[in-house]
């Protein structure tokens, strides 16, 4: 294959700061949207029975359409493994291959829906840099903040395991608390505001502690949102764009980058 075709093909499919792999972007997402829709009324029986000829088509025309886009990927890089196992790499082969199982194994259909998660491109087409820097300031975030974060959450369990102990204790089984695992299981839905009401204190204590419970479970939520921000505020902005390396596939690349922060290839403007 010629080398400036390669590259061509490279530009529209990888980039999105270019029209041509803007619009590519697009028509991708566009196709994935129809094809999720097309499985989601194929589940509804009245609609399978009269239009389940066209959504077999449509869902064909679109698996080509990847399998094509799939393999085309492929090519257009110099190391193909750096994008097949890659997180995009392996996503695109699971969205391209449910139809082919549905043949081999009829039932299995309902696959098609992980095509969804290809939806994630659409910050590609965005390209927003600000948005691009802050999804990596919000992870190093999480990885800095994970020690404090395990603590706190451990915290949390040894409280979940007195406060369920002591409402067996108060309660016990005629309450619904039957053992001491229900106990901790009811502590755990009070403690996080969700309060599903299968299970309910009768006791004027067990309901004092189960009030001291739910205050409690406010200020929970709140600790670990306040430990990631704290962090999230420290770090700074890091403006990024969307162009892909061709050698090994990294992405992510600081406006001003010339070369590839992960291999030092040379980067095309």
């Amino acid at each position: 294959m010629p080398k400036d075709f390669r590259h061509k093909l490279h530009e529209i499919i990888y980039e999105a700061d270019t029209p041509a792999g803007k619009l590519f972007d697009v028509v991708l997402l566009i196709l994935i949207l129809i094809s999720i829709i097309a499985v989601m009324l194929e589940s509804v029986a009245g609609i399978k029975i009269v239009y389940g000829r066209e959504l077999d088509i449509i869902e064909w025309v679109i698996t080509a359409f990847f399998t094509i886009e799939y393999i085309a990927r492929i090519v257009s890089v110099r190391k193909p493994a750096s994008y097949i196992f890659s997180f995009y790499g392996i996503i695109d082969f699971l969205a391209m291959i449910p139809k082919y199982i549905d043949v081999l194994f009829p039932g299995l259909s309902f696959l098609i829906s992980i095509r969804a998660l290809r939806l994630l491109r659409v910050f590609r087409i965005l390209k927003l840099g600000r948005f691009i820097g802050a999804s990596d300031q919000l992870l190093t975030a999480l990885k800095k903040s994970k020690v404090k974060i395990a603590v706190f959450l451990f915290g949390v369990v040894v409280i979940c395991i007195i406060m369920g102990t002591l409402m067996y204790i108060i309660e016990g089984p005629e309450s619904g608390f039957k053992n001491i695992p229900i106990s901790i299981y009811w502590t755990i839905v009070t403690l996080t505001t969700v309060g599903f009401g299968d299970i309910t204190p009768i006791t004027p204590l067990g309901q004092f502690l189960s009030s001291l419970i739910m205050i409690m479970g406010y200020g929970i939520i709140a600790v670990p949102t306040g430990l990631v921000t704290a962090q999230f505020m420290q770090e700074g902005n890091v403006h990024q764009n969307t162009q892909v390396c061709r050698v090994c596939n990294a992405n992510r690349h600081r406006d001003d980058a010339t070369y590839c922060y992960n291999c030092g290839a040379h980067l095309q403007k």
